[in-house]
């Protein structure tokens, strides 16, 4: 019975077992099953592309998802696809689809935002608004979680480095150290960017002294990024303590230490380091070039920027668009325009900077035409696209030199159409064409439509003026920018004194002065020189020394101007003896120098010294004379009554003479009455063209002096016809602070009335003294009588009388006059101040007469 049971209980043991097993292999082979038809249904990566577009399309034809209990989208999704769909929508930059899953989720699922598993969620969203360059977007959702991770944080920062506003990232850093999070070594690169945008060193040092804190300034990243920020913000003695405590430095680092020495123009310190870079073992890069050239270029390192190029084409860098536009400008600045041109040529691909950098290079070494030119061929190759706003401001100053209107409108046309007009730039340059071509009553209209205005479009507006021989209305100008409240600076101060100096405004030449010494332009050499020009034309040569004595430094045009104001003063031996002093310094003398030079013995009739420094400046100097020279020669021995010699110098020049040369000549055969010779400089000047009206008058009134009035009177005929007219005189005062203007016979003065009763006083006093009026000077056939009355009511007369009566019996009278003063003017000014006992100086366009006690500083020699 016993071994019976035991048999049953074996067999059940068995069967048992046999059941498990069985019941294994079942589950087994279930599970292989499954196993094997999940491996089938999982996607791969193009089928789970494929699959996630199903998904995404199915999404968006779900107007509102319902959810169940067990968290299921009826008709589409389930929830927990959604971070999958994010980061599908990041990968393929997806914004429609995107923005689609944040719009389901903040509609429907209120409470899916609670809890740690979903902050992840928004980070997504985050991440994806950020990837898909929407950094507001990105910004709202980011402020709604409660506790971002580092990585975030830093994310945000850079994407307000890289696209600003910079201050943004820098508001992020300042969050985030406050919220608890501690920054990674990705921080501060980031937010160290965002404080070189703003050229912001003082918050950059305060992020310096976190990454020291951290352990992080040796980061390698935050490292160059400390370099970069110190360098932009020109602390180089900083930018090089970061740099040089580098354990390990990149071709980044010593490129943002490079970039640094370039951009503030240490010239010398930038060439050092390069040349430490490669024995560093570091090979320079592309970068590393383009950062360079333009710090060559400013120092007009010819040499090196041809070593820099032969480098660059070793290494295969002069091809790209970069570097070879780099290179372009280096050789345009350096003055080298035909290499310039070729690379500009070779390159294969142009940009915008290329074009305007070869015109701009075409430019500044005065070769407009050939800007235009290739402005014009600019035009035809990149006719797709509008012109860079750079080239169309470089082609307008070519326009503004040439004196080129038409053209100069057709640009600004290209400008309008482009829509560049409201940019400053354009719009102060096009001022600067319309009133440098004399078109004043436009460049007026102009202005006062610009909005806004700066001191550029003053200073274009008032050199405008002054260049077409509108000195009152630059003065006017001068003071609404005064008005206007904005300051005017060193340029602004070079345009308005030779407005100062055309008028002889000593009260607004001085005040001028005086403005520019309490802002510390006169450290400036040329506001000096301007100086020095201004006084000596406003009669006040002593003051001009004394600003030429005080420079700290000299340059050739000091010196020229110096010499040049002796001269118109008659002070010929002064210019000798300063242009002895010039020559002491070992400064060399250029050709403007020697026409001073000559210009002074004229006027003082040095006839032997000029002769001798003419010759001497072929001989010892070196320099070839221009006609300019020449013209000086003439007039030096045409004054001085030696016309046959100046005849002789004529032929014998080394250049063609011209109109003006033949028109010294002329005017002295008027002064030594040579009718013959007169006739001949008239027949060359007719043959070449007048010109201007002054050649027609000074022969006509050559015949009339020989009482050839039938001949002087063809002579006007023929002026009239050829359209020339005579220019009138014209005589002007200044009268605290007012330019009072007169013309010959002049009754528009609001004190005409005064100012004939007291000429009439002044020529009965003078009479008395012996002054006797000199009708030869009258060049018309009329009586001796009436060409009395005619001398009576000349500008400069008036002018002195109208003086007489505005000033103190003390106060020296000045005045300005824009055609030579006539011998009869000349006659009676000298009996004047013995009558009025006080001094008077006329300027006229000769030179200056100083008239004191009944004598002329210019000997009657003029």
């Amino acid at each position: 019975m016993q071994k019976d049971n035991n048999t049953c209980n074996k067999k059940k043991t068995e069967n048992n077992t046999e059941k498990r097993n069985s019941c294994f292999s079942w589950r087994e082979n279930e599970l292989r099953t499954r196993r094997s038809t999940s491996a089938q249904r999982r996607p791969q990566p193009q089928q789970k592309h494929i699959e996630m577009m199903h998904c995404l399309t199915r999404f968006s034809r779900v107007g509102h998802p319902v959810f169940t209990s067990r968290c299921r989208l009826l008709h589409a999704i389930t929830i927990d696809k959604y971070p999958e769909l994010l980061e599908h929508c990041i990968q393929t930059k997806s914004l429609k689809h995107g923005k689609m899953i944040h719009q389901h989720l903040l509609k429907n699922d209120s409470n899916y935002y609670n809890g740690n598993r979903n902050y992840f969620v928004l980070e997504k969203i985050t991440r994806f608004y950020l990837i898909c360059d929407r950094l507001g977007l990105a910004r709202n959702v980011f402020d709604e979680i409660p506790e971002p991770t580092v990585i975030l944080w830093n994310l945000m920062i850079r994407a307000y480095a890289w696209n600003g506003p910079f201050e943004a990232s820098l508001d992020l850093y300042s969050q985030m150290l406050v919220s608890g999070v501690i920054p990674s070594k990705y921080t501060f690169p980031f937010v160290l960017k965002a404080c070189s945008g703003l050229s912001a060193i003082e918050p950059g040092k305060m992020i310096h002294s976190h990454a020291l804190r951290l352990g992080l300034d040796s980061d390698v990243y935050v490292s160059t990024a400390l370099l970069d920020l110190y360098a932009k913000c020109g602390d180089l003695a900083r930018a090089e303590n970061v740099f040089y405590g580098m354990q390990c430095r990149d071709i980044v680092a010593w490129n943002a230490m490079i970039a640094g020495f370039s951009a503030h123009g240490f010239f010398d310190d930038m060439m050092r380091l390069f040349g430490d870079m490669q024995e560093a073992g570091i090979s320079p890069n592309s970068s590393t070039i383009v950062t360079m050239l333009p710090a060559v270029a400013q120092a007009s390192g010819l040499s090196h920027g041809k070593e820099i190029h032969g480098y660059s084409v070793r290494r295969g860098f002069s091809k790209a668009v970069m570097v070879g536009t780099g290179l372009v400008d280096m050789y345009g600045k350096c003055g080298c325009i035909s290499y310039a041109r070729t690379i500009f040529d070779l390159l294969g691909v142009k940009n915008e900077v290329t074009w305007s950098a070869m015109i701009g290079a075409y430019v500044a070494s005065d070769q407009m035409r050939e800007a235009l030119i290739l402005f014009d061929h600019m035009l035809l190759e990149e006719s797709s696209r509008s012109p860079p706003l750079v080239a169309l401001c470089c082609a307008l100053r070519a326009c503004t030199k040439l004196i080129d209107l038409t053209n100069g409108r057709r640009i600004h046309g290209c400008i309008l159409k482009s829509g560049f007009l409201s940019d400053l730039m354009v719009s102060n340059t096009s001022l600067s064409m319309y009133a440098k071509c004399g078109i004043l009553d436009d460049a007026a209209m102009f202005f006062q439509e610009m909005n806004p205005v700066d001191r550029v479009s003053y200073g274009a507006m008032i050199s405008g003026c002054v260049q077409n021989g509108n000195s009152l209305q630059a003065l006017d100008t001068f003071r609404k920018m005064q008005l206007s409240g904005i300051d005017p600076d060193e340029a602004t101060m070079l345009a308005l004194l030779p407005a100062c100096s055309h008028l002889a405004s000593l009260k607004y030449g001085a005040c001028t002065h005086g403005y520019s010494v309490i802002r510390g332009f006169v450290a400036d050499t040329s506001i000096c020189n301007a100086l020095i020009d201004m006084y000596a034309k406003c009669g006040k040569v002593k003051t001009a020394r004394e600003v030429f004595n005080r420079m700290h430094k000299r340059d050739i045009i000091s010196w020229n101007s110096m010499i040049a104001g002796y001269g118109i003063h008659g002070l010929g031996s002064d210019a000798l003896a300063l242009f002895g002093e010039l020559r002491n310094t070992g400064l060399m003398p250029d050709g403007i120098t020697f026409i001073s030079l000559l210009i002074a013995c004229t006027h003082s009739g040095l006839v032997a010294e000029g002769k001798y420094w003419f010759d001497s400046m072929v001989r010892e100097f070196q320099i070839i004379p221009r006609v300019d020279h020449c013209i000086c020669m003439v007039d030096l021995l045409g004054r001085a009554g030696l016309l046959r010699e100046a005849r002789s110098f004529i032929d014998k020049m080394p250049c063609m003479p011209n109109v003006h040369v033949w028109s010294a000549l002329l005017a002295a055969c008027k002064i030594h009455k040579d009718v013959e010779l007169a006739e001949e400089a008239a027949k060359r000047i007719h043959s070449l063209g007048p010109e201007s009206s002054g050649n027609f008058v000074l022969l006509s009134n050559i015949y009339s002096c020989a009482g050839r009035w039938e001949d002087a009177a063809s002579i006007r005929i023929t002026q009239s016809n050829q359209g020339f007219k005579k220019r009138p005189g014209c005589s002007w005062v200044e009268i605290n602070g007012v330019i009072h203007a007169f013309t010959g016979g002049d009754n528009s003065h609001p004190q005409s009335e005064q100012i004939y009763k007291k000429l009439k006083e002044l020529l009965t006093e003078t009479k008395k003294l012996g002054y006797e009026a000199v009708p030869g000077v009258v060049f018309q056939d009329v009586e001796e009588e009436e060409k009395e009355h005619i001398l009576v009511y000349h500008s400069e007369k008036l002018a002195i009388a109208f003086a007489t009566i505005s000033l103190s019996p003390s106060q020296p009278i000045f005045v300005t006059k824009n055609l030579r003063v006539c011998g009869d003017c000349h006659d009676v000014i000298k009996y004047i101040t013995l009558v009025t006992k006080r001094e008077i100086t006329v300027r006229d366009t000769s030179r200056f007469h100083h008239f004191k006690d009944g004598v002329c500083s210019c000997g009657d020699f003029w």
